[in-house]
């Protein structure tokens, strides 16, 4: 017999439920406990989100990847930064960066951005022949005490 599939889009992604029937799809869904989503979201967030690192209210995991929501001002420097920080081992491509500042709402030359921050050292290229960027450990504690910790202050 075919399965049937239910998909439930929520904030950090999709829930897909399948059943052999509409009405067992229907008397699972009655078993979802209340509150599902948000708890699957928290759990979610801070599995995605760095240990350690408090990002809640300014960055948010998206399935295209960490994008900023505070409203605070950020120069270009500190969003790139903040992007890096909340992406996978803290690296991604010029490309990803400049689509995750666009739904953030940064309009930003993040290739110009990241070269300047090389020469900072704040981040650097782990393989030349690709384009991705990575924090450098001095690019991390910036972000971390520096970055973080202004948006903190404001935000409270």
């Amino acid at each position: 017999m075919k399965r049937i599939e239910a998909r439930i889009k929520t904030p950090f992604g999709e829930v897909v439920i399948e059943g052999d029937s509409p009405q067992e799809i229907l008397n699972m869904l009655e078993t979802v406990p209340e509150n599902f989503v948000e708890k699957l979201s928290d759990f979610v967030s801070n599995r995605l989100i760095p240990s350690g690192a408090q990002l809640k209210g300014i960055i948010e995991p998206t399935t295209e990847g960490p994008v900023i929501v505070t409203r605070e001002n950020l120069t270009h420097y500190e969003a790139v930064g903040l992007v890096l920080y909340a992406s996978d081992e803290h690296k991604n491509t010029v490309t990803q960066v400049q689509k995750l500042l666009e739904l953030s709402g940064i309009k930003s030359m993040v290739p110009a951005r990241l070269n300047e921050m090389t020469k900072r050292g704040q981040v650097f290229k782990p393989d030349p022949n690709k384009p991705e960027f990575k924090l450098t450990i001095q690019g991390e504690k910036w972000v971390e005490n520096e970055v973080l910790t202004k948006l903190r202050e404001k935000i409270s």
